[in-house]
């Protein structure tokens, strides 16, 4: 948490999105889908955090073939790729425990609501079974709060109404953000029904061990914490999962992964 917020102004900052929310009649239409979605496992191998990511818009398919076939064998968490691979991983991780992901309002959440709502419907019925969704930054910027919990809560909503209870993860993107700003934006998510907040896209993401400490401090123990970007080393994961994240999207799990096997 960076040292200029006290728990004071972070209490007072969300109690001040609350009002908010309570004046505007806002309710959250869902919950978490589980308890233990916000649990650090740390006796888990830090492989069994990585969302293994690829969304570069010039991947090739024998690329997400590959992704298949590294995530299984590193046992991954997930899978994360743009919405259009999503039958082709699907069919590659049918028999595996590796979930697939996918984004929607990409990457900066300027898609209509409805625009959104619909991609994330499609992707579920594509076999995405965790959905990044990202806020829209300007939107949280004109303080159009009620707008932006909305827009959390249809996604939240169409992701927990499936059998599968698919996980919605929210992108905050905390590199465009002030510190009060990404509390806003965290809380939001929090009160909306998400089970995750992110910390940003792989072009601006800022996977700084203060903004993750930060989110978990305004999420709790309840919520999920990701942290995206750069992470290439063991030892930048293993930080970031001490401050509080419990998923990691990053490029390099297979360089982890090699880390942790030569240590072994």
């Amino acid at each position: 948490m960076p040292e200029q917020l006290t728990e004071d102004t972070i209490s007072q900052i969300i109690r001040q999105v609350n009002a908010i929310l309570e004046e505007a009649g806002t309710t959250a239409r869902t919950g978490r889908t589980r308890p233990d979605v916000g649990r650090i496992p740390s006796d888990a191998p830090i492989t069994q955090l990585i969302d293994h990511t690829q969304l570069a818009p010039d991947t090739m398919a024998r690329q997400i073939e590959m992704m298949c076939f590294e995530a299984k064998q590193h046992n991954f968490a997930s899978i994360c790729v743009g919405s259009w691979y999503l039958p082709l991983v699907a069919e590659l991780l049918k028999d595996s425990n590796v979930t697939l992901c996918t984004v929607v309002g990409y990457p900066y959440g300027a898609s209509l609501p409805q625009v959104t709502a619909y991609a994330t419907q499609e992707a579920i019925n594509a076999g995405a079974r965790e959905i990044d969704m990202a806020i829209h930054i300007g939107a949280l910027k004109s303080r159009d709060l009620v707008g932006v919990f909305e827009d959390i809560s249809d996604v939240a909503l169409i992701c927990h109404e499936h059998p599968d209870e698919v996980i919605c993860k929210v992108i905050i993107e905390t590199s465009l953000l002030t510190d009060d700003e990404k509390i806003i934006a965290c809380q939001l998510a929090k009160q909306a029904g998400a089970d995750f907040v992110v910390t940003g896209t792989r072009y601006d993401a800022d996977v700084s061990v203060d903004n993750v400490r930060l989110m978990r401090e305004v999420v709790g123990d309840g919520m999920g914490v990701k942290a995206v970007g750069d992470i290439r080393t063991l030892e930048q994961a293993t930080a970031l999962r001490n401050a509080g994240a419990n998923r990691l999207g990053t490029t390099h799990g297979v360089i982890i992964a090699q880390e942790i096997a030569s240590q072994a």
